[in-house]
């Protein structure tokens, strides 16, 4: 069976702008790859330690914002690993999974206490992290070869408190010392893109979350800093607002501000670009290297969801399926989303490639290339003129019915 390897794009600061508009979706943007393997291999044998790598593909290095961290331009995401899903890969898989990637040159894990989602009766919270935590110990991976992000559950878990404390069970899953970037997996406050952008506006009755103060928030994470448990910090599913406001707030202060911004991004997803996240992590302003997930969109932008995009949901579970956490992928099936992906797979395969390889631009396949090209600027321009066509599909939805009256598909508020 073939299973997904999941990715992020790191870009970060430095002396030359990291945002481009364009190099989002060029050869320097690193948004993604697939990687198949067999489940029936003998498991047995994929425990065994394999050998140095000598040839590693060409998987650039580079700092995380304003830290010291580096970070692989390709990382490994682990959310749905030892899930609850059918068709999740076990430990064994997982092993697999970890090897090709840091044989391929694959320095960067990203992971979160919370993982696997969905998690259930033989798989916890936190089991994904014990995954890493052994796969490193029986590879006797040596810990200063990789980088390692987790994250702290957010809204009204975050407190002084609790950062040090789920930090500490984080470090014991894991089996070490320190994590290189440590995140809020989304805010202690309110605000929209807590549900992946759907709520209309604000929402002041909201901030109910708010259990710390930025200042608070800053000095927590300073503490774990200067106590060696964590290198760095940052933000997931926060706003233009949030990042800025800690920044400004743990430079004021003299404590180390955070360095990191992971957000939901792809061809069907360009808000990062439009609501003010890249120009605040800009280097040219806060200087905060940006992290995404969901390159593929929930996998709608491989086109193999179009023709049935719930084939499981009748029989097994399935990450397209429209119970529990399935049911937020329902942003990527909006009518101007299919109508998106329908024009970028007709642009693919006039330039000779698969939706996939449109959509991520970089995959350990495309680094082992030694012809390496950048996407034609025309079809660069092609790819946002379908954009300006279908400006953010993933807010859009068609099927608002009356009795919903005020909240959304997921439940989200809709004033």
């Amino acid at each position: 069976m073939i299973v997904p390897f999941a990715v992020l794009f790191l870009a970060t600061g430095g002396g030359t702008p990291a945002f481009d508009r364009r190099s989002l979706f060029q050869a320097s943007a690193g948004l993604g790859s697939f990687f198949g393997f067999d489940r029936s291999a003998d498991a047995a044998d994929s425990e065994q330690p394999k050998p140095p790598n000598n040839n590693p593909l060409r998987i650039s290095q580079r700092s995380l914002g304003s830290s010291d961290v580096q970070v692989s331009s390709i990382a490994l995401g682990t959310q749905r690993w030892v899930s609850t899903d059918y068709n999740a890969p076990d430990e064994s898989a997982c092993f697999q999974l970890l090897d090709a990637a840091y044989e391929a040159g694959v320095r960067t894990l990203d992971t979160a206490e919370q993982y696997p989602i969905p998690s259930g009766l033989g798989s916890p919270e936190g089991q994904t992290e014990v995954t890493i935590g052994n796969w490193m110990r029986s590879r006797s991976i040596d810990r200063k070869s990789m980088t390692i992000a987790t994250k702290i559950t957010g809204a009204t878990n975050v407190s002084p408190k609790n950062i040090e404390k789920d930090l500490d069970g984080s470090l014991k899953r894991l089996q070490t010392d320190y994590v290189d970037c440590y995140l809020l997996h989304w805010p202690q406050r309110y605000q929209p893109q807590s549900n992946w952008g759907q709520s209309l506006q604000y929402n002041y009755a909201g901030e109910y979350r708010r259990q710390i103060t930025f200042e608070e928030l800053c000095v927590a994470m300073d503490k774990m800093i200067k106590k060696g448990k964590i290198r760095s910090w940052g933000l997931c599913n926060d706003s233009a607002y949030g990042l800025t406001k800690c920044c400004v707030t743990a430079k004021q202060m003299g404590l180390t501000p955070p360095s990191a911004f992971q957000g939901d991004f792809s061809l069907l997803d360009r808000k990062s670009c439009e609501n003010g996240v890249l120009e605040a992590a800009s280097p040219f302003n806060e200087n905060v290297g940006f992290m995404a997930y969901n390159v593929l969109a929930g996998g709608m932008l491989t086109g193999k969801y179009m023709s049935d995009p719930n084939p499981l949901q009748k029989k097994q579970r399935g990450r397209m399926d429209m119970r529990g956490w399935g049911q937020t992928l329902y942003r990527y099936q909006s009518p101007p989303a299919k109508s998106a992906i329908i024009e970028y797979d007709r642009l693919a395969k006039q330039a000779g490639m698969s939706l996939g390889e449109l959509s991520l631009t970089e995959t350990l396949a495309w680094a082992a290339k030694a012809d390496q090209q950048p996407l034609d600027r025309d079809l660069l321009w092609e790819i946002d003129r379908v954009h300006m066509k279908n400006r953010n599909p993933i807010f859009a939805n068609d099927a608002v019915p009356k009795e919903w009256y005020g909240g959304g598909a997921i439940g989200e508020p809709i004033p």
